[in-house]
């Protein structure tokens, strides 16, 4: 089974979101695990979004890099800038790491439920089924 990793700043929202569809889309066929490189909590927002849709994350925790730091991974995803500029260093370096940069939309209207919301859910979701068609199909 393919272990993969998504890194967020805060591990409340992009990462959450993504980790969703990562399940969902692989009717949990991989091992999961989402981090940030702080730990903010997961984000209610994102939660609602999600729903909107279907896809119940309200059970995600919101973890924290270190908890993961000696786990070896197939893949390495980062969603944001930030965590891809200060992503540490894996002990198994044979994982491949992808990135793309997703606004944050708890920084819009702050951080109020708005159309950002949406709009950033289905921007990770179309990224996550090209990484799954690409990377594990």
């Amino acid at each position: 089974m393919k272990k993969i990793l998504i890194l967020c700043t805060g591990n409340s929202c992009r990462s959450q979101i993504a980790h969703g569809f990562l399940d969902h889309l692989t009717n949990n066929s991989v091992s999961v695990f989402s981090a940030g490189i702080e730990k903010h909590g997961l984000n209610k927002n994102a939660v609602k979004c999600m729903a909107k849709i279907g896809l119940d994350i309200s059970d995600y925790n919101s973890n924290h890099i270190d908890e993961y730091i000696n786990e070896s991974f197939d893949f390495i995803i980062t969603v944001c800038d930030n965590a891809n500029e200060t992503c540490p260093v894996f002990q198994d370096r044979n994982a491949k790491k992808i990135h793309r940069n997703f606004n944050d939309p708890s920084k819009i209207n702050n951080g109020l439920y708005n159309e950002s919301f949406d709009l950033v859910r289905d921007e990770i979701k179309n990224f996550i089924t090209e990484f799954i068609k690409s990377e594990l199909t």
